[in-house]
């Protein structure tokens, strides 16, 4: 079959090559607002503008649960794998030691409209901001149902990624510097990397704690719908150099914390929100890693879940057991005809489990302000 080339990407590509330019990421504060970053060297003083990273892929039954909405884990693993690809493109776009961008952080992500069996998922990744060590990429997924064509989004994330480099795994390479077409642009970008960064060293030393099981647990208590897995990192877990691909481990968290939900309510759940995940240290080819998740706080129609991943080198005696990722999950309650539930309330019953759901009551009324915004001056 004769393949068909379009005549204006070869035009294009015959200027690039010409002009020694290449396209990179688009930048935008957000859906529907301009900004552009440019990843071609500065001396180019080129005006062509690079566009995001796009993957789409059709939603199928083993991506769902028994009602048809798609696992949280699978989107967030789809999310993290099209940001690994256009910051590891970014990374390697100058000549110099080639590496892999490995994720650290995912800020707050939120699921705005659940996506069902048959859906197509259209990821689109875009650089947003660049420090010396670190990229930030923002996220946009969009559901497509190809029969009616009709179009929706349902996920926003915030990652960032470190560069590593392919011959020294613990070497942080430097990223290539970006041009932001306003300097307020990267005024707000450093601000939002100096933010992650304290956060991410605040929660880096973490108590230690992990779950324990509990015999005989009363319903409603955080023992009754505890729950882990164990999992043998295999190498189709990992990226190029044998550590766990960041959304592998986000899946198996969503994983837990949909079963910890579906415990204590006994009904159909789907993510939410995810609060901040932190990746504290890498995850090394033929670990076993334990995640763990409990509930921590309810609210009249939402659960938070915390949701702790330890790994255990077992085929290197000279490391102990430590603690690699952490995070909130978010769920609610849904009934057969996609109503949202009331949730039966969590009973803390030690210091540290009313403690945790005092803390969990923060963060809900924290974000709950802020998604109602601020309130209207009276007249």
């Amino acid at each position: 079959m004769k393949r068909l080339v379009c005549p204006v990407r070869v035009c294009l590509r015959s200027r690039l090559a010409a002009t020694g330019e290449h396209l990179g990421p688009r930048s935008s504060q957000g859906p529907g607002e301009k900004g552009w970053v440019s990843t071609q060297a500065v001396e180019t003083g080129s005006n062509l503008l690079p566009r995001p990273c796009v993957t789409t892929r059709i939603m199928r039954p083993d991506d769902a649960n028994v009602a048809g909405n798609v696992h949280g884990g699978t989107i967030l693993k789809m999310i993290e794998e099209a940001g690994a690809i256009i910051s590891t493109r970014h990374c390697n776009s100058q000549n110099g030691e080639r590496c892999v961008a490995a994720l650290a952080r995912v800020e707050r992500t939120d699921f705005l409209s659940p996506m069902c069996i048959g859906e197509v998922a259209h990821v689109s990744a875009e650089i947003t901001y660049t420090s010396k060590h670190s990229v930030e990429v923002q996220v946009n997924v969009m559901s497509e149902n190809i029969l009616t064509g009709t179009k929706k989004l349902t996920n926003k994330a915030t990652l960032w990624y470190v560069p590593l480099s392919l011959k020294n795994v613990d070497k942080v390479l430097e990223v290539p510097p970006v041009v932001y077409s306003r300097q307020e642009q990267e005024e707000e970008g450093r601000k939002r990397y100096e933010a992650q960064k304290l956060e991410r060293m605040e929660t880096k030393w973490r108590n230690g704690d992990i779950v324990q099981p509990v015999p005989n647990p009363e319903p409603n208590t955080v023992s009754y719908s505890q729950s882990s897995l164990i999992h043998l990192v295999g190498p189709s877990d990992c990226t190029l150099h044998g550590f766990v691909h960041g959304g592998v481990t986000m899946k198996l968290m969503d994983e837990v914390a949909g079963i910890v939900a579906a415990r204590h309510c006994k009904t159909n759940i789907v993510t939410a929100s995810v609060d901040a995940i932190n990746f504290h240290d890498k995850i090394r080819k033929g670990c076993v890693i334990t995640i763990s998740g409990r509930m921590t706080f309810t609210s009249n129609k939402s659960m938070e879940i915390e949701v702790l991943v330890d790994a255990d080198p077992v085929v290197d005696n000279s490391q102990k057991r430590y603690r690699a990722a952490s995070a909130f999950f978010t769920y609610v309650s849904l009934s057969q005809e996609g109503k949202s539930l009331p949730v039966p309330q969590l009973v803390p019953e030690t210091e540290d489990e009313k403690k945790r759901f005092e803390e969990g009551k923060g963060r809900y009324l924290q974000m709950k302000a802020k998604r109602q915004g601020p309130a209207e001056p009276q007249p």
